[in-house]
């Protein structure tokens, strides 16, 4: 996990309110192809929303796809299920639980002022 501190940039994406809750957007950082995600996190009590972002190409089916796949949780780990092989993505590390050494980047996100900002 990133601390504010080790962040040189924060690059604005888009609004908030532009991301239906619990799904995924894809976005073009510089030459990255980003999974944006919208996650309303329940575990506190009341809902707050998360946002998280890791690379949209998934590796085991070789298409940039993963801002389409169905969030959800495997224990504690909040995942993105791959459209087409339905692989489980890590959305705080990127890390692909069935096949690890087919991860992806994750990158810090946050939410400041209605609008997602991804870390670089």
């Amino acid at each position: 996990m990133h601390s504010d501190q080790q962040i040189k940039h924060w690059t604005p994406v888009c609004e908030l309110a532009e991301i239906v809750p619990n799904t995924g957007v894809a976005a073009l950082i510089g030459d990255q192809q980003v999974a944006i995600f919208h996650v309303i996190d329940h575990s506190q009590g009341a809902p707050q929303p998360r946002v998280f972002a890791i690379g949209n190409y998934d590796p085991n089916a070789q298409a940039a796809v993963l801002s389409r796949g169905l969030v959800g949780n495997l224990g504690e780990r909040i995942v993105v299920a791959s459209p087409i092989y339905k692989h489980h993505f890590d959305l705080t590390t990127g890390q692909c639980l069935e096949e690890p050494a087919n991860s992806v980047p994750a990158w810090p996100a946050r939410i400041d002022e209605g609008k997602v900002w991804i870390g670089g």
